[in-house]
């Protein structure tokens, strides 16, 4: 059975001001892997991703959705996921997002930190006069939390990225994110474990932990238990 399969890869930025941002450092080279492998079965694939991320070549069968923010993000999975039969959440999405920067003059001269808080930088380019700056940030919601509200029934599958850990705590970490996302499955990877030629991760699911060690193998894995029921 063909599916229509919705991908996310890459990294978002989030804007501290027209010319500064914060990013992660993801290349969404397993994003665009991920997507020719099912691209290469006959599937249909949406693949939502950031300017500068590695992205399959042309495809009749590929649609893209070039986001740069975590709000992007947002209203682009809230249109698709209804749309869609499976998401593969790969995107590194940022955990914070800038509310305001300033120097520690301000800082120092402000008896309520948290008055702060409640303001914005107005300049499109922020001075760099100043030794110092003070940047405040925000939590960014979890978009994946929101997955199982928009599309109940579709298949979910997410990314726990961790660093130097034990194998234990990763799969631990990753089986909370099954739990609390309501996902079929977790791929979880620990940075320190990835290279240029390696990538060992553990595709966990509500019964199941099965080992991979190239991006090659992560993406048949993933190909293999999201399309064996159907």
């Amino acid at each position: 059975m063909l599916m229509k399969i919705l991908i996310t890869s890459g990294g978002t930025t989030e804007a501290i001001d027209s010319v500064r941002g914060i990013t992660n450092h993801s290349t969404g080279r397993l994003g665009k892997i991920i997507a020719e492998t099912f691209l290469n079965q006959g599937h249909e694939v949406t693949l939502v991703t950031t300017k500068h991320a590695v992205k399959p070549e042309s495809h009749s069968q590929l649609s893209l959705r070039i986001i740069s923010s975590v709000a992007n993000l947002h209203s682009a999975l809230e249109e698709l996921v209804p749309q869609h039969d499976v998401l593969i959440h790969a995107m590194a999405v940022s955990d914070y997002t800038p509310v305001y920067m300033t120097d520690l003059d301000e800082l120092k001269n402000t008896s309520d930190i948290a008055q702060l808080l409640e303001k914005t930088n107005t300049e499109s380019k922020i001075s760099s006069a100043s030794d110092y700056q003070v940047l405040f940030l925000k939590k960014t919601p979890k978009l994946i939390s929101q997955v199982k509200v928009w599309h109940p029934k579709i298949k979910l599958v997410g990314f726990k990225l961790l660093v130097d850990v034990s194998k234990e705590e990763l799969v631990s970490v990753a089986r909370e994110s099954l739990r609390k996302n309501k996902a079929d499955f977790i791929l979880a990877n620990d940075l320190s474990q990835i290279t240029t030629d390696r990538h060992q991760a553990w595709l966990v699911g509500q019964d199941s932990i099965q080992e991979a060690q190239t991006k090659d193998s992560i993406a048949k894995l993933i190909y293999k238990e999201v399309t064996k029921h159907d």
